[in-house]
Parts: C-alpha cells; structure tokens; sequence
C-alpha cells in the first residue's frame, strides 16, 4: 500500500503527553498532543477562513522555531503544499520564487515585515499572515487563526507521492529550481538513516540547520519526530548555547562541516563533557580529514554521510564499525537507496575509478516543481538521479565523494579535484578554512587559486602553504596562486559558493 498516514495525528494518540518540540529561543514546549492541536487549528484556518484549496501553496519567510513544523504538518492535514523560504535571499530573489511556485499565503516573522511588504507590492493576492500577533492592516495573525479554529483535524487519506512541501535550492549555478519534496521521501528518508543510527523516542535531537533547507527538516528532526522523540529548535547557530545544548541535553546533532569546525574551535568545547551524544553525524559538504581526526582525539566519532535536495536527502552513511578504517568515506548505501559511479556515456566504471554518482530509490524526487525539462535532465527515463557529483567506489563497496564535477578543472592535460587539495591545506595548522578553484592560465591551461582563512592569531604564508603542499601533493595539484581573505562565501547548507570565488578571483 502506499497510503500516507497523518504522522502527527499519530503520535499524538501513541504518546500525547511526550515532548514533541523545545523551541530553546522562545522557551516553550509542544506535547505531541499540543502540537497536533496547533497544526490542526492552522489547517482548518487556512482552508475554511482564509480560503485556500488542496494543492495550493503556502510560503513561510521566518528563522527556525516550533510555528515550522505547526505550519508543516497544518499544510499535510489540509492539503496545501508549504514552501520555505530562504531568508537570506533579496526581494528580487524571493520574488522569483514566489512567482515560480504561485503562493497564495506567505507566513513570516516580524523580522521580515519590510520584505513582506515590499513583496506584497508585486503580489496582490498574496495573503500575509505574521507570526505571533499581526501589527497592521490587512495581515492575519497566526495566534489568532489558531485560537479561533480549535478541533481535531486529521489529514485525508493520502498517497506516499503526494508533495508535502517543496525546497528550492541555492541556486549558486543558476535560478533556484524548486525540488518537490513528497511524503514518501520522509519516510523512506527515515528508512536510510533513522533506523542505522537506532532512534528511538527516548532520543533527542538538536537541529541548527535552517528550515528551508533539507538538512534541517530531514537531518535529523523529521526521523526523530516519526519515532516520537524531542526535536530541539534554536532559532540561528549560537556556539556557546549549542554545546550547553549538547552537553546538558541533545543524544543526536547533525551539522555541517563548518559547524563542527567552529564548535571544536570554541574556548568552551570539551569532549568529555559531551558524551551524552550518542550519535553524531556530517554532511552537506566534505569533511576535512583534520577535522575528523580531532573529533577523535577527543573522543567524538563522527559518521560522514551524503545526500541532496533531490535524494530525500540521505543516500549513504558510515557505518561505526570502520570509521578510521576508512577515513574520508561517506559510507555505504542505505537500505533503500542504490548507487553507481559512471563514465560520460553512463556506463559502469571499475573500482578505485572516479565518475559521476548516479543514484536512484524510493526517497528520489519525482521531479523539480513545474520544469519538466530540467526534470529529464537529471533524472534518467529508469529512475536514476545524475547527482553532478564526481566520486569513487573501494573494493569494499564504500563510496567516496572527490568532488562536484563543476568544480574540477584540468591543469596541463590532469584533472585536479579541489577537494583533494583543500584536505591538504586544512591539515596546515595556520589554515581555519580553504577553497580551492581553477584559474586561466596560459601555459597550463588552469591553475589552482587557494583562497584561505587563517586561524586567528597564526601568520601563514603563500611561501609555507607551497611548501606544506609539496611532498603531499603532485606538484600539478599545488596552487598556484594564494589569496588570504576573512570569511569564505557559504550557502545555507555549509558549502563554499565557488562561483563567488570566481567572480571575485577570475578577471
């Protein structure tokens, strides 16, 4: 059957009493029976008072905080598609959006009153309704649309290839494209890394990714809420509150690598003090092999993992067993995804051989929102996604990401993997952070440019970076140019946006 069942509606029977959601900024806490309440209250307020019909979308411009998951879960009862918006995005930007997906409400905090505004001069119909209590005119208020439409309101019976919601991604080569996102993906999401990382609901998890993207729905707190345990919100990443978080409270985190750089970084990180974690994991960018050694210098083993938007998000996770062992790998497919690594003709490549990833399974994207074309694109007329991601497979069957192919360049006749050399410089110990890209040049073609953030307080050189280079690296793969700067450019889930690098570096 592939029938989807009203997953709040759920737990609110199974385990009423127990803590759904810590909203840590606001300092409240949701029952799972509070919470149904809410997102019931919401979903009978969106269809019946403010008129909206199944398949409609609904925009929400607001940080993190327990009114996401009200409005997620209110828009799965009612039949409404929720789109998050990134909030770090322009008026121009997000009006793309807007108009790309056709919202008819836009739900947002007092923070993004100006943009709201603003956007409403370009969408007339759009309906606004403000966190908390509403200020002006002609907005509806979310406290009030949920004290006046009380009652049970439970989802109607639904397909696991329904959309729920729809994510649109950065868009750093491009315009975003909205990447659907179904109830199926949740739950087979789940499958993939909430069942190999045991959790229970005894277990509680500390989300810091941003809602409006997948790692902050899917890594892990939308697997924690399936199983009945406690997601902990904070509204943005606040290091010092995140390890008292995790030292007082959380037995899951999920970051990205720039997160768990700062954390280890920061004067009050002790890794003694924070074996409550049970479970920790990465993805969303490589992690430096420096970083990883660290962690376990202090006790804390981190499982790398790997997905997209696109793929639910988790296709791989690293199993404990053989975490040093295999030092860099994202770890084996999970349950219910499949993976290749292919030539330019989508053929089959031996071992130890670098081609593309290509995956495919039940947690795959049926496609991008409205965009046929660029659905077929990236997705095979058998169901496999072309990731763009260049990557290797051992003997043992454990993946390993090189890099994005977008990003490799070819340096006198050799392909160079920034990646590669970025795990090098990171080894430095004058390095906090670094990012490699391909620069014309006219002998070779391209050449490397290092971009680097230096740790405060160390003097690093070109002249020492070169030399740490050598010996490690052919001297092919050695930047040749080293550029210092204060902070690299990062989208929401922690990548470094390269083609800013290349705008600013490449004449």
């Amino acid at each position: 059957m592939d029938i989807a069942t009203d997953l709040l509606d759920k737990q609110a029977q199974l385990r009423p009493n127990d803590t759904a959601l810590v909203d840590d900024t606001a300092g409240r806490e949701l029952t799972y029976a509070e919470l149904d309440q809410r997102a019931s209250a919401m979903a009978r307020a969106l269809r019946e008072e403010l008129g909206l019909s199944a398949g409609d979308r609904v925009a929400m411009l607001a940080q993190n905080s327990a009114e996401f998951f009200e409005l997620l879960f209110a828009c799965a009862k009612a039949e409404l598609i929720l789109v998050p918006l990134n909030w770090r995005l322009a008026v121009p930007e997000l009006t793309y959006v807007l108009e790309d997906c056709e919202a008819r409400a836009i739900v947002f905090e007092d923070m993004f009153a100006e943009q709201v505004s603003a956007l409403r001069k370009t969408f007339a119909d759009l309906v606004p309704v403000r966190l908390g209590e509403s200020h002006d005119a002609g907005e509806q208020s979310f406290e009030s649309l949920i004290a006046g439409n009380p009652g049970r309101y439970v989802m109607p019976e639904r397909m696991l290839g329904d959309t729920w919601y729809v994510l649109y991604t950065s868009g750093t080569t491009g315009k975003p494209k909205g990447v659907v996102q179904t109830f199926g993906m949740a739950v087979f999401n789940h499958l993939n890394i909430g069942v190999p990382q045991d959790l229970t609901a005894r277990d509680t998890m500390l989300n810091v990714l941003p809602f409006f993207h997948t790692g902050g729905i899917n890594l892990l707190a939308m697997p924690t809420l399936i199983v009945g345990g406690t997601v902990i919100i904070v509204k943005t990443f606040d290091p010092p509150r995140v390890l008292e978080l995790l030292r007082d409270r959380a037995s899951v985190f999920f970051g990205v690598p720039a997160i768990y750089q700062v954390l280890i970084d920061h004067p009050d990180f002790d890794g003694e003090a924070l074996s409550g974690v049970r479970e920790w994991a990465c993805g969303g960018a490589p992690m430096p092999y420096s970083v990883l050694k660290r962690y376990a210098d202090a006790g804390i083993h981190i499982r790398q993992g790997f997905g997209m938007t696109e793929t639910g998000p988790t296709v791989f996770l690293m199993g404990r067993e053989r975490l040093l062992e295999k030092l860099g790998s994202v770890g084996l497919p999970q349950q219910y995804a499949l993976a290749r690594v292919v030539d330019e003709k989508g053929n089959d490549l031996p071992d130890d051989t670098v081609g593309e990833l290509w995956v495919k399974g039940p947690a795959i994207t049926p496609g991008y929102w409205r965009q046929p074309e660029k659905t077929a694109e990236a997705i095979t007329p058998d169901g496999w996604l072309r990731t763009g991601d260049l990557a290797r497979c051992d003997a043992d069957g454990y993946f390993y990401i090189v890099d994005r192919s977008k990003d490799m360049f070819i340096s006198g006749g050799e392909n160079v993997y920034p990646a590669e050399v970025e795990n090098v410089l990171y080894n430095h110990p004058g390095v906090a952070e670094a990012a490699v890209i391909g620069v014309p040049d006219e002998r070779w073609g391209e050449v490397g440019l290092a971009v680097i953030v230096a740790r405060p307080g160390v003097d690093v050189t070109a002249e020492a970076l070169r030399e740490h280079c050598q010996g490690q690296l052919a001297r092919y793969k050695i930047p040749a140019r080293f550029e210092f700067t204060d902070a690299l450019p990062r989208n929401a889930g922690g990548k470094v946006v390269k083609p800013q690098l290349r705008e600013q570096y490449i004449p």
